[in-house]
């Protein structure tokens, strides 16, 4: 070996050895196969996503307007881009002038001779990318433009269709962007291929452009200008849809005096401003001075400040503030009914109400129904009872908020038992993807009781779950912590539901849906995509062997239809003999001329964002909603269903247009399913959030502020967050009948008080989506939210009773819903009171408050005797078998069904139970009729025929009669 330290030794100087460059070279190769890979790698999973949900339209009709508008638009600015260097190049002078700024560019112009051809079509080719890149993300204003569907209905200013403002200007305006791209690119391009081959000089004797580059920059100068008159006369329109702070109202959208009077006329004048400036630069080359075209640029600039600034802010001054009222009044009125109209709320009832503090007995009859079924168990809370009664395994969990939904005329909450990997003892690859891949059913409880120990009363329960819900497939493979992958198929066992006497019950999927793995290049492209070799090579996969993933109702419908934005809280529906996810779909656009924008995530928020989630959205801020779409997710096989909802919403009809066979007819909802569908939280939030304005529907009383309401903030949280909507059954004071409803409440702004009552027709039918407003009169001084629950709180017997609870128990307590409702005349407020050990943090209803109007305050054990109170009876039954009946009661106990045992076991508790069944059948007739006397009676009887069958079943002694079904509160509580 040589001897470095030697001074004759010679270090080899030159190109790297051959081996070495083969090295570099492979890698190079290899580093550049494998970044394709993970580009085909997505794309290929994504295909074979959409082709096993069946929507593979939508992927290859999406991927095809990308490419295409990637294609036009990337190749159009290559060419423009090209054709102007090339232009430059070839109008540069003959002879460069000589001097020493052109001495010093020589060494340039001979460095990029050899490469000037790749030079022109690199950067042609790079510029093109980038805007052929922005251009494909227009994919959804394309689709829009080009499947416009007319609104029928014309903006106040220009008469112009709707569809103009929503599907048409937003293509014009990304068309115009892109132009002034194109041209300034340009522009900068041949601004510098004329400098660098001397057609422009900054030093020297002579002229400092040559008569090519005067003629070339003079001409992409005038397009540039004629560009800009163009934006001039679309501003016009744009001014319909623009958004400014006006009048607390953070989106006001739409003209205003000054732009109607100034803007406008200003935009026009700038037009033909514009339009003479650019013939003055096309006239450049041909009078071969800039003189002309300056001075023209000149003016349009001074113009633009005058007549588009300072005229404007003139008017302003001097016309519409010393008047502003009388100026602003037909333009507020123009944003209020448009307003109304996009969001759905021109036709909300306003009623007044002057609650009374004494509830009236005729009109408390009427409510019957709305008392009977106070719901009691608020599903914000009681998620850890059910995970601590019904979860039954680790590996099971319900979800932070559970559901409300009616079965029968029942209200129900409910909430699936999914899968929950963090409750797996031993994680690894195999459990987490192979053997713990399913929840397992619904449990559901009646929503207006609880037993004798403040539990739920189920109504589907256990494992697999028994109930009132029959057979159906309960297997959960889809559902919302359903977030990672799961490999299923023949020959590959999974955990099932687990019991003790069937520890190691194992299940095979065939739910058919998931992609298969058989094909090696498709598990390369999964074990890329999801970053885990296994799949690769993982003995564990048989043949036949198919991936779920993207299992979450939302996500997998917001691939599916990523143009519409889906409302936050999906929720199960057992019907048919399946468990399927609803989810409610938006339909949205930001271009409804005058209509206020609202920013969806804004308008939803609540005290309980965190946990149901938030609603998402592709423009955010939007002007205009439809609840266009109900889907459904199967929970076992993932079969996704959109169906058209509103049949009259021209944004769905031209998405329809956009993606044909993607959404099924209103009609194909199942019946079975109808009934299950319910009005949307987020599309009510929406609502509300406008209607804290827009109630007021008069422009002087909008303009002066007189009337402002606002969502009353929650005050069972300690989060300054506005109170969540509630799904009730109730019957407001014009309807007929009880309806499940979605609910809330109004304060005036800055104040405590309430100020209205609405509410939402929730179940489908003829007043679907109806919205009624009770407006309380000026001197009713009924209590919001905050009042209220201050009213609880500073009460010094609750304050004592409630401290004995917490300090006698060492727990915690809870505040469930509180509940406004409007019964018998005035404003009922109902509050359950969760107490919550410390060890276990599973909350148990022991206390419900009451306030009636005004009155005196009532914390009692159960319902009946809360409302007893409140509403000056003696009523009971309300909530439990065992809750005393007095036949003179106001209050309506809700029904209770007898349990049936085996016939012919004990004669003495056959005939009990059948006195009992007989009772609740007169109990519930009389409860129709509102026949309170006869309802007294009917319980009076249903306690004594209870007592009798307790006591003939206990002399029975054990195996005397069948046990009661799980699930019914117990007689003796």
């Amino acid at each position: 070996m040589p001897d470095r330290s030697d001074p004759g030794f010679r270090a080899r100087v030159g190109p790297p050895p051959r081996r070495a460059k083969v090295l570099l070279l492979t890698v190079g190769v290899l580093a550049a196969l494998f970044l394709l890979f993970v580009m085909f790698a997505g794309l290929w999973t994504d295909w074979l996503w959409f082709r096993s949900v069946k929507y593979s339209s939508v992927f290859t009709s999406q991927l095809g307007v990308k490419v295409g508008l990637f294609a036009v638009f990337g190749l159009l600015m290559a060419l423009v881009v090209g054709f102007n260097l090339w232009l430059a190049y070839r109008l540069r002078p003959p002879l460069a002038a000589m001097s020493v700024e052109q001495q010093s560019l020589d060494r340039y112009r001979m460095g990029v001779a050899p490469f000037r051809k790749w030079l022109v079509i690199g950067l042609s080719l790079l510029v093109g990318l980038a805007a052929g890149a922005a251009a494909s993300g227009q994919w959804r204003t394309w689709m829009l433009w080009i499947n416009g569907t007319p609104f029928g209905q014309k903006d106040s200013q220009f008469h112009l269709d709707v569809s103009f403002y929503a599907f048409e200007l937003p293509w014009y305006e990304f068309v115009l962007g892109f132009a002034f791209s194109a041209v300034i690119v340009s522009l900068l391009a041949a601004t510098a291929v004329h400098y660098l081959y001397g057609g422009l000089r900054l030093q020297g004797p002579g002229r400092r452009a040559s008569a090519g580059a005067q003629g070339h920059l003079a001409v992409l100068l005038g397009v540039f200008v004629l560009l800009k008159a163009v934006a001039y006369w679309l501003d016009r329109y744009a001014l319909a849809v623009k958004s400014e702070s006006y009048k607390g109202v953070g989106g006001w959208t739409g003209l205003r005096y000054v732009d109607a009077n100034a803007f406008l006329p200003a935009k026009t004048i700038l037009f033909f401003v514009a339009i003479i400036c650019a013939v003055l630069f096309f006239l450049t080359p041909v009078r071969r001075t800039w003189a002309p075209a300056l001075i023209g640029f000149g003016l349009m600039a001074l113009s633009a400040v005058l007549v588009g600034g300072l005229y404007p802010a003139i008017v302003q001054q001097f016309q519409v503030k010393p008047n502003e009222q009388a100026k602003e009044t037909p333009y507020i009125q123009k944003n209020i009914d448009a307003t109304r109209q996009a969001y759905g709320i021109a036709d909300v009832q306003v009623d007044p109400y002057s609650p009374k503090d004494t509830p009236n007995t005729d009109k408390l009859k009427l409510d019957a129904q709305t008392v009977a079924d106070i719901r009691l168990l608020d599903p914000n809370v009681v998620s850890p009872t059910f995970q601590q009664n019904q979860a039954l395994r680790q590996y099971y969990a319900f979800p932070k908020t559970l559901d409300v939904d009616r079965y029968g005329d029942q209200d129900t909450v409910l909430g699936v038992r999914e899968l929950d990997l963090t409750g797996v003892q031993q994680h690894n690859f195999i459990n987490d993807h192979f053997k713990y891949t399913h929840g397992y059913g619904v449990v559901a409880a009646k929503g207006n009781q609880v037993d004798a120990n403040g539990n739920p009363v189920y109504t589907e329960q256990s494992l697999p779950t028994t109930g009132a819900m029959g057979d159906y497939q309960q297997r959960v493979y889809y559902g919302e912590k359903s977030t990672t992958y799961s490999v299923v198929g023949p020959g590959m066992d999974e955990i099932d539901y687990t019991r003790d006497s069937d520890p190691d019950r194992t299940y095979q999927y065939t739910g058919g849906s998931g992609v298969s793995l058989d094909n090696p290049l498709t598990r390369a492209a999964y074990a890329v995509k999801f970053a885990e070799p296994q799949l690769l090579y993982s003995g564990a996969i048989k043949d036949g062997a198919k991936i779920l993933y993207d299992r979450t109702p939302k996500e997998r419908v917001e691939k599916v239809a990523p143009w519409l934005s889906i409302d936050a809280d999906p929720y199960p529906v057992v019907e048919n003999g399946r468990l399927v996810w609803v989810l409610d779909g938006y339909t949205t656009s930001d271009g409804f001329p005058f209509s206020s924008k609202t920013v969806l995530g804004d308008a939803t928020k609540d005290s309980l964002t965190d946990q149901r989630g938030r609603t998402l959205s592709a423009v955010n801020e939007v002007n205009y909603i439809r609840n266009s779409v109900k889907a459904t997710v199967d929970a076992y096989t993932g079969e996704v269903t959109l169906y058209q909802w509103d049949e009259s919403d021209p944004v769905l009809k031209t998405w329809m247009k956009a993606f044909p066979g993607t959404v099924q007819p209103k009609a194909d909802i199942p019946d079975t399913l109808l009934p299950h569908l319910r009005y949307p939280q987020d599309m009510f939030k929406v609502q509300r959030d406008l209607l804290g304005m827009y109630h007021m529907t008069d422009a002087t009383a909008f303009f002066n502020g007189t009337d402002i309401w606002e969502v009353p903030v929650d005050p069972t949280v300690n989060a300054d967050e506005v109170q969540p909507p509630y799904y009730l059954t109730l019957r407001m004071p014009d309807a007929k009948k009880a309806n499940f409803s979605l609910t809330t409440s109004f304060v005036p702004s800055g104040r405590k008080n309430l100020a209205a009552f609405m509410t939402a027709e929730a179940d489908p039918g003829e007043d679907y989506g109806k919205l009624r407003i009770l407006r309380m009169t000026s001197e009713s001084g009924a209590l919001g939210p905050a009042l209220t629950q201050a009213k609880f709180n500073s009460d010094t017997e609750v304050a004592r009773q409630l401290t004995l609870l917490r300090s006698g128990n060492d727990s915690d307590l809870v505040y469930g819903n509180l509940l406004t409702l409007p019964v018998g005349g005035g404003i009922l407020n109902v509050e359950p009171v969760y107490l919550v050990a410390r060890g276990a943090k599973v909350p148990v209803l022991k206390k419900v408050l009451a306030v009636y109007g005004d009155r005196n305050v009532a914390l009692e054990d159960t319902l009946d005797k809360a409302l007893a109170k409140v509403l000056g009876t003696e009523a009971g039954g309300a909530t439990t078998p065992t809750a005393p009946v007095d036949p003179g009661s106001t209050t309506p106990p809700a029904p209770t069904t007898p349990t049936t045992p085996a016939p012919g076991v004990n004669p003495a508790l056959d005939k009990a139970l059948a006195d009992a069944q007989k009772a609740f059948t007169d109990g519930q007739a009389a409860l129709k009729n509102g026949d309170w006397a006869a309802y007294g009676q009917a319980q009076q009887a249903l306690q004594k025929a209870l007592d009798a069958a307790v006591a003939a079943e206990s002399k029975a002694g054990p195996g005397g009669a069948s046990p009661a079904p799980s699930g019914s509160p117990s007689p003796t509580g």
